[in-house]
């Protein structure tokens, strides 16, 4: 039953998230224009400050160096987290197998258990080049707000508790910054193929 529920909070809290995206049929940009992109109700994305695995300071310039597949979850989540994880990292084995390196990311929403070593091992599990990132509550809280992610922790129960997130996840680059988000009802093939758009176009 726990899980159930945690499943359906996620999910409404997804759908109540792209109820605040505006998308419209372009965002005013030939150079992705082809690509549907879209623009969404003021910015998105931004600078942030976390703590890779190894216990280090690291900024949003030093992580997103070249593509970057942005991922807000957490370590104990259930299901949703590793089901969206696992399609984000065939999507780049995908994108590899066509000569497009991306680099995906995953940043918990709950810090007071992902620990550094817990993160890096976790991000090591779904795919070699992917970088998990922590960091004080502070730290998390200005990464989701930069992009508008939603996460509320429930009460614990015997000692455990779930935390409702939303699901999306952010394609950004060096030189642009947010350029997409993606649902997770999208395959591996189409979020490859939606993403190789914008890198073929950078």
């Amino acid at each position: 039953m726990i899980r159930i529920a945690a499943i359906a909070a996620v999910l409404v809290a997804g759908a109540g998230l792209l109820a605040m995206l505006f998308l419209s049929g372009g965002n005013g940009d030939d150079q992705f224009a082809s690509c549907g992109a879209g623009t969404v109700a003021g910015d998105l994305g931004g600078p942030f400050t976390l703590v890779n695995g190894d216990g280090q300071t690291v900024t949003s310039e030093e992580v997103i160096t070249e593509p970057t597949l942005i991922y807000f979850g957490y370590t104990y989540c259930p299901d949703v987290c590793p089901l969206d994880l696992d399609r984000n990292a065939s999507a780049i084995e995908v994108l590899e197998e066509r000569g497009n390196m991306v680099t995906p990311v995953f940043i918990t929403i709950d810090p007071e258990r992902d620990t550094p070593e817990v993160v890096r091992d976790y991000a090591d599990v779904m795919h070699p080049r992917m970088i998990g990132l922590t960091g004080s509550k502070e730290q998390v809280a200005g990464a989701s707000k930069a992009y508008r992610t939603y996460y509320q922790a429930h009460p614990p129960v015997d000692g455990e508790y779930i935390v409702d997130h939303s699901t999306f996840s952010y394609l950004v680059t060096p030189e642009h910054g947010f350029l997409a988000f993606f649902r997770r009802d999208l395959t591996p093939e189409q979020m490859a193929d939606k993403i190789g758009c914008f890198v073929d176009h950078i």
